[in-house]
């Protein structure tokens, strides 16, 4: 029956385990997908909502960030899509009974899973200091807590104010305005976890921290290289993009470190031949890759175009770019024994991987996790941008950078200021239009803010969505960090562990999903966002809320700010909770790229913005040029009897969000709690298949950071590493080990020991 959540915490530590496939979607993706939706929300609802999703008049889907094609199925969703809408627009609900039957002590023993299965949240509830459990609490008391405790404060850097990407552009523009006009750029996000690398690596080296292509130009590429990045689990629409490019006669190489189902065959669950026959194969050349190997890969094809008569674009080198001398220098001196052994591979793939590079005029590289989260993941990226600019690859059709984002709006919620370094210029807009000085200092990234939490620097914590305890590293030192907080504060949709992992008080403020109404005083509104290649388009839900309690992410910003900063603010807050048309009157004058925003948004499909290097072979950085770059290479080592371990979603899981216990292209059932391991190293290892393992990371600190009990499954992953699921290995991820410039957590190149363990 819809509405009925489960009644006990599944066992989670005695998986199934099958062959890993080698085609993704097809029957068994629609099956279920409909199994999913129906449980959570009925057949009538589901065939109501999922019908909307993504769709021009409809609301965009809570997931990934993959663009929409102009012209749209009527299903135009994905598996792990309707996953999320299902689980926004469940039936289930989480009630103020619910909390008084559950103190937080029982609640923090529950898992991940089962906190999000329990359904929508209804109330305002609060944490008093001391109490055991939530209660509920009036929107007006909710606002005085939070305003007593950050007009408590010595200093307004004191407050954390963090945001998940599922934040539309409006309330990601309002809140950062909110948190400047109270004192402070602590505007810690999502991107700090995940692209950060990439938005460091392409503001240096092509003046625009995002990626250059759109969706049309996947289809005229020639070849696309798809590298560090699970398409067929995190951004499955993404497959049709690559099957319509095949069509067309692109060839596509695929670098990871494991073999991918939807990277190899793809069954469009949309046509007769995805449904009935054996699919599309998408990958032309697999190079399974040692994890992070690959700036030595990018480095050597770099060399090895520099050394073929007639490859390199010299036009385009001469006009357009930078430091070529010291790129080339470097790079003609790339070594091939030390490539060969920071990629695991053999001299021969690369050799063919170069043919595929020389007979492409247009090439894309698309990327994801995989080669951000990495100590050297910012170089590793600049290597993939040298390699184009060799080409001539950017700023033409077909061709060009894609890191491929996940949360839905977090590309937006940087456009719109959610940033702790933001730019003079975006500063001085604001100062200008709202006749405030914001603060210039520079605030905090996550991890920054989880030492400043450890230390006793940061006192108030806010997050708009999210689920920061789950996503951040070390796990421990991030929940210890959390409990010496005055006040943790949610807006969230669902329950997660973030609300049981608390400051001395705490708040939780139920909110508006995308799938749901909003009405204002002002009529019904919409909201806005921006997807992975820049398109920004409206989102309208059609669903009556969950609870007559919930308020919309602008109204809750727009009311906290006017509890907190009072009559001394000329900002009109009450105009914007009523109608968020006058919020984008505002962004339309603050922000590059939104002039004459609410008319441009008005129309179906919604509006690119504008991207230099993309739309005029216009490079905004320091030197005025593509800019061409020589660091040193390196990789992570493992010493003799450690292995190298990535953190990884399963194919049930979205980010920290878990749908079920089933992996199902990697034949993982009823479990997560697996460590993949080759057969040779767990042979060497004396770790027989079906084993249990306890996994330590090892790093210089020499703190030991332990995640017990895992599965060990021999499994095709590459030599020498290893991968296991987050959030339950991110307890080995040291929060001082981090990707030079950009600080994300470098949670793909983990050097761990694994200690067998007793199954009980």
């Amino acid at each position: 029956m819809a509405g009925k959540p489960p009644t006990g915490d599944p066992v989670q530590d005695a998986p199934d385990v099958a062959a890993p496939q080698h085609a993704a979607a097809g029957l068994p993706a629609i099956a279920h997908t409909l199994r999913i939706a129906q449980k959570q929300m009925g057949v009538r609802r589901t065939a109501l909502t999922l019908l909307k999703v993504n769709q021009k008049d409809g609301f965009d889907c809570p997931g990934c960030a993959w663009p929409e094609p102009d012209k749209r199925h009527a299903a135009e969703f994905c598996e792990n899509g309707a996953k999320a809408v299902a689980e926004e627009a469940t039936l289930r609900r989480v009630t103020p009974d619910f909390f008084a039957a559950h103190p937080v002590a029982d609640l923090a023993t529950r898992s991940g899973y089962w906190l999000g299965q329990q359904g929508r949240l209804t109330h305002p509830m609060y944490l008093a200091e001391g109490a055991e459990t939530y209660e509920p609490v009036t929107w007006e008391r909710a606002f005085d807590l939070i305003a007593e405790e950050l007009h408590a404060l010595t200093s307004p850097d004191e407050a954390l104010f963090y945001t998940s990407g599922r934040t539309s552009n409006e309330a990601a523009f309002l809140y950062q305005l909110f948190a400047r006009e109270f004192g402070t750029n602590n505007l810690p996000d999502c991107s700090n976890m995940c692209h950060e690398s990439s938005g460091s690596a392409l503001t240096d080296t092509i003046g625009v921290g995002k990626g250059s292509v759109l969706l049309e130009d996947l289809y005229q590429a020639d070849l696309i290289i798809v590298a560090g990045q699970n398409p067929g689990t995190n951004h499955p629409r993404m497959l049709s993009a690559l099957e319509k490019a095949k069509a067309g006669g692109t060839k596509i190489i695929t670098v990871n470190p494991l073999p991918e189902a939807g990277m190899e065959r793809f069954k469009n669950p949309q046509n007769p031949r995805g449904l009935a026959g054996g699919g599309t194969p998408l990958t032309d050349l697999f190079l399974q890759i040692r994890l992070g190997g690959d700036q030595a890969l990018f480095r050597t094809l770099g060399r090895l175009v520099l050394e073929t008569e007639g490859a390199v674009d010299t036009d385009f080198v001469r006009e357009h770019t930078h430091g070529f001398e010291e790129y080339e220098r470097t790079a003609r001196a790339a070594d091939w024994d030390e490539t060969l052994r920071a990629t695991g591979l053999r001299r021969e793939e690369i050799e063919e991987a170069l043919r595929m590079v020389l007979a492409s005029r247009r090439t894309v590289v698309c990327w994801a996790m995989g080669l951000t989260q990495h100590k050297h993941a910012v170089p590793t990226i600049k290597e993939v941008v040298n390699l184009l600019l060799l080409r001539g690859d950017i700023g033409r059709p077909g061709a060009g950078v894609c890191p491929v984002r996940g949360h839905s709006n977090v590309q937006g919620d940087r456009t719109m200021g959610i940033f702790e370094r933001p730019s003079a210029a975006f500063l001085d807009a604001l100062e200008k239009e709202f006749g405030f000085a914001p603060p210039r200092e520079h605030g905090l990234d996550v991890v920054r803010a989880i030492r400043a939490l450890r230390d006793g620097d940061a006192k108030v914590f806010f997050a708009m969505g999210g689920n920061f305890v789950a996503a951040s590293p070390d796990t421990d030192v991030t929940e210890a960090a959390m409990r010496r907080a005055r006040l943790t504060v949610h807006v969230s949709t669902k329950l997660n562990r973030s609300h049981v992992i608390t400051g001395a008080r705490a708040l939780i403020l139920p909110t508006l999903g995308r799938t749901e109404r909003d009405r204002q005083s002002g009529g019904d509104q919409f909201v806005t966002v921006e997807d992975s290649m820049g398109m920004v388009h409206a989102s309208r839900g059609r669903l009556e809320p969950a609870s007559p309690q919930l308020l919309s992410e602008p109204a809750i910003v727009c009311r906290l700010a006017r509890r907190v900063l009072g009559t001394a603010s000329t900002t009109p807050w009450e105009e914007f909770e009523k109608d968020y048309g006058t919020i984008r009157d505002r962004v339309s004058r603050v922000v590059p790229g939104f002039e004459d925003f609410n008319a441009r948004v008005a129309r179906p499909g919604g509006f690119t913005l504008p991207h230099a290097p993309r739309d005029e072979r216009r490079f905004p950085t320091a030197t005025g040029k593509a800019n061409f770059t020589a660091a040193p290479v390196e990789y992570p080592k493992a010493p003799e009897g450690r292995l190298l371990l990535q953190t990884l979603r399963s194919h049930d899981q979205y980010n920290t969000t878990i749908y079920g216990l089933d992996d199902r292209y990697r034949g993982i059932k009823n479990g997560r709690r697996v460590v993949l391991v080759h057969p040779d190293d767990a042979h060497a290892l004396g770790l027989a298949d079906g084993t249990y393992a306890d996994l330590v990371s090892e790093w210089t600190d020499g703190t030991e950071r332990r995640a017990p009990g895992f599965r060990v499954v021999h499994y095709p992953t590459a030599p020498g590493c290893a991968a296991a699921y987050y959030p339950e290995t991110n307890v080995l991820v040291p929060l001082d080990h981090t990707a030079d410039t950009s600080n994300t957590p470098a949670s793909k190149s983990l050097v761990v020991r694994l200690e067998q363990a007793d199954p009980a």
